[in-house]
């Protein structure tokens, strides 16, 4: 039985209402049987300091809780020390050897896609799914339809574009407004704003 399974991996710190708009895009547009939502580890590129490892995932769960075929997975969070992309899709090309693998990516992600670890390995492994919101192309000038993975030869990736509607959300929106105790129902689903304020999340940025 042939398969379409999606990897969208990222901080989610907190996971906003443009991430499960890209997550049931992804799911609708790209036909997957199954979208792998996975809160990042210990990235390699990345030094920013995370909310703890619990309470993204517990916001991932609340978020991404009504949108079937995806599944919140913990792997990344598991591992020990730094965490590549690639690790994580040989581990689901493992678990699905006959699938299709899509790595849904942000069009500021896909800028920078060619410093990646094992750049080839990935392109080997998956189809690269770049999520545009409308207005983007216009208002970046770093998104080029005709050259969406600069810093690659032309052709030495399968892409596909994602489209999604306009929508200003932002994870750091969501975590100033937490700071300063202002409403972020607008920004994230009523669980996860729930859950930032039961647990006091963001409050030490104020």
């Amino acid at each position: 039985m042939n398969q379409r399974i999606g990897l969208f991996g990222g901080a989610f710190d907190p996971p906003h209402l443009a991430h499960v708009a890209l997550a049931r895009a992804a799911i609708g547009q790209l036909q997957l049987g199954r979208l792998h939502i996975v809160p990042t580890g210990h990235a390699w590129h990345k030094p920013l300091v995370l909310s703890p490892a619990a309470d993204r995932l517990a916001m991932c769960k609340l978020a991404f809780a009504g949108l079937p075929k995806a599944l919140v997975d913990d792997r990344e969070l598991r591992r020990t020390g730094p965490t590549c992309t690639i690790d994580t899709l040989a581990e689901l090309r493992a678990l699905y050897p006959q699938a299709a693998l899509f790595l849904l990516i942000g069009d500021d992600q896909a800028a920078a896609f060619h410093t990646w670890q094992r750049v080839q390995e990935i392109l080997a492994i998956a189809t690269i799914s770049i999520a545009i919101r409308q207005g983007t192309i216009s208002a970046n000038s770093h998104f080029d339809l005709q050259n969406p993975l600069p810093g690659l030869a032309p052709g030495a990736a399968r892409v596909r574009v994602l489209q999604l509607p306009a929508m200003p959300h932002s994870a750091t929106q969501a975590r100033r407004l937490a700071a300063a105790g202002l409403p972020i129902g607008h920004l994230v689903a009523a669980p996860v704003a729930g859950y930032i304020a039961e647990h006091h999340l963001y409050r030490k940025l104020a």
